[in-house]
């Protein structure tokens, strides 16, 4: 789980930490801390809040003081200064926590920021009366009283704080190193901080002393640029490695923004091409920045590059990143590619109606009124944006200005007559298929002597129901309530007429797909099989998406846990999602493995635990 955090791979640490719970295994303080991390660094303070809560009230294992500097600093991180504040109180009211300078440094960093000079003085005050006069700690409070001190315009009082670095046998942390040089460095007192600077790389003498880190240097970085000194600042960035610092993705963002910012593309792009060397990621952030600062300097074509790297790269650029994209092209004429990356992210991303009206508008004064159609057609298509009167009335403007207006009426209506002509078909596929079930039922009675005549026993089990059923311990549980030795018998019948089913369903597939192997009674609830273990409601969810409001799920069923059902509002939804990918050469896919999915016997599914 370490390992997830440290390469910025949330999402998997999540999809590990729902495992761990699922499987039963108690987490200790630390997998605590990451998932609180977790959801700070992701920017979800009030989840991580809402589990905070539920661990300090119902999990037997007890916080430690890093476990409320996680939460406190990530709450100052996302600016939730109240809230951290009641953390700080929480943490005092517990037994066996004295108050932490640390927490209190954090607090004050978040007044600080905020331009709350007297919030940060009290917070010291009341540290200070806490520990009796002394605050200590390796100076880690010196960085925010300074800038407390700052923000009152009490100048000599903050670099008296300055002075105390300098008392002989004064213990610094490499933390309060950074707080210091950062409160010098934005303060008017560049000067001072260079000299701090250069004193702690003398002092800096790893791994048994650790002076420098990555907040430093990325200070250092900031205070050059703020001098114009460009250059320097670059220097100082590329030799943190000799001082066994690593730049993060951050690192190089923040480096490069102000490199743009003073119409240094070139220095920004040499940082840029840095990062794979350094083993780090471009983010969104970095490709978004290098495009909209090369559409500044008339490089569109660059512009458009980066972003389509970004898309390359796997990463899911934001609308706002693709509208200003597609808005740079079309200012230069090139309506072509802005169609193409339309085309490309139309189905990545979640268009609102501005975005789809953006580009409708440019193809139309082009004079291009079928591409305008042929969004339409795929609106049409599309449950996600609603192509209400008001669009509507829209895009009749725009045909209007060459007398096509009644071309979106036409299109409206075939697109009617083809939905209900589906919809006749599917109903008459429905009605074949509970005709075939039935006379497959026939047949296996005969075969193994099932006289029940119930209504829900003559809607035949195909094979692979039943083999789902036994994975999922159906007939174990039967077992247990019924009996060992009446179980025993129960398990024997099952196991028969499971024997003779399979010989039915292999029978029956010859002239189907290997993805549908028999064909089920129609229910809302569709039973998927050969999922990926670790798969989540979020992609059931969205695998089902495309074809209607799915509104249940139930995951990790089989005795592999690879099976799955996803349960719809309707069942033409359900119906149309099997029917869709009958149609498909290329079979439903989750994580790259191939997915088979059928009706389910069942009327609902159940939520998972």
């Amino acid at each position: 789980m370490l390992s997830s955090v440290s390469q910025s791979r949330y999402s998997d640490l999540l999809s590990l930490h729902r495992f761990i719970k699922k499987a039963g295994v108690i987490p200790n303080i630390i997998t605590h801390n990451l998932i609180f991390q977790t959801y700070l660094d992701c920017h979800k303070p009030d989840t991580a809040l809402e589990l905070f809560k539920q661990f300090i009230n119902n999990d037997p294992v007890n916080p430690s003081s890093t476990t409320f500097r996680i939460v406190v600093k990530g709450l100052i991180d996302n600016n939730k200064v109240d809230r951290a504040i009641d953390i700080k109180d929480q943490m005092e009211d517990a037994k066996g926590f004295a108050p932490d300078p640390l927490v209190y440094h954090y607090l004050m960093l978040g007044y600080a920021r905020n331009s709350d000079g007297d919030a940060v003085l009290r917070l010291y005050e009341e540290l200070e009366g806490k520990l009796g006069g002394v605050v200590e700690d390796h100076g880690v409070v010196l960085g925010s009283l300074m800038k407390g001190y700052f923000l009152k315009g009490m100048e000599n009082e903050a670099m008296e704080c300055y002075q105390k670095v300098f008392v002989e046998g004064k213990k610094m942390s490499d933390i309060a190193y950074s707080s210091v040089l950062d409160a010098l460095a934005k303060n008017g007192k560049f000067d001072e901080a260079l000299k701090l600077f250069h004193r702690m790389i003398k002092e800096h003498n790893p791994p048994a002393k650790l002076v420098v880190n990555l907040g430093c240097f990325n200070v250092m970085v900031d205070g050059y640029c703020a001098e114009g000194r460009f250059k320097e600042a670059i220097q100082v960035f590329r030799s943190m490695g000799e001082y066994r610092c690593r730049p993060d993705t951050l690192s190089f963002n923040n480096l490069m923004e102000q490199l743009c910012n003073n119409g240094l593309i070139l220095e920004a792009e040499e940082v840029y091409g840095e990062m794979e060397g350094k083993g780090v990621n471009p983010d969104e952030y970095t490709y978004g920045l290098l495009m909209d600062t090369c559409f500044k300097e008339n490089r569109p074509d660059d512009a458009a590059g980066y972003f389509r790297k970004m898309v390359e790269s796997g990463l899911r650029p934001n609308l706002a990143v693709y509208n200003r994209l597609v808005d740079g092209l079309v200012k230069v004429g090139k309506i072509d590619d802005a169609k193409s990356f339309f085309d490309l992210m139309v189905k990545k991303l979640k268009m609102d109606v501005a975005s789809y009206q953006f580009m409708m508008k440019v193809l139309s004064e082009a004079g291009r009124l079928d591409d305008v159609l042929q969004i339409v057609d795929m609106l049409l298509d599309d449950n996600g944006v609603d192509f209400d009167e008001e669009f509507q009335e829209f895009v009749k403007v725009e045909l209007r200005k060459e007398g096509r207006e009644e071309d979106l009426t036409k299109l409206m209506e075939e697109k009617e007559r083809l939905k209900a002509e589906a919809k006749a078909k599917e109903a008459e596929a429905a009605e074949a298929a509970k005709r075939r079930i039935g006379s497959g039922f026939l047949l296996t009675s005969k075969l193994f002597g099932n006289k029940e005549t119930e209504p829900e026993s003559a809607v035949a089990t195909p094979a692979e129901s039943l083999e789902s059923t036994v994975a999922t311990g159906t007939v174990s549980e039967l077992a247990e309530a019924d009996g060992s030795d009446e179980g025993e018998a129960k398990n024997d019948r099952a196991s028969e007429q499971l024997t003779g089913l399979r010989l039915l369903s292999e029978m029956a597939s010859v002239s189907s797909q290997q993805q549908f192997r028999y064909t089920q009674p129609p229910s809302k609830v569709l039973h998927l099989r050969n999922l990926p273990w670790e798969c989540t409601e979020e992609e059931l969810i969205e695998l089902g998406k495309p074809f209607g409001h799915v509104v249940n799920t139930k995951r990790n069923v089989g005795s592999n846990r690879n099976q799955a059902f996803i349960e719809f509002a309707d069942l033409n939804q359900a119906i149309a999602m099997i029917s869709y990918y009958a149609s498909l050469s290329e079979p439903a896919q989750v994580r790259g493995k191939t997915v088979y999915l059928h009706s389910a016997i069942f009327k609902q599914a159940r939520n998972n635990a």
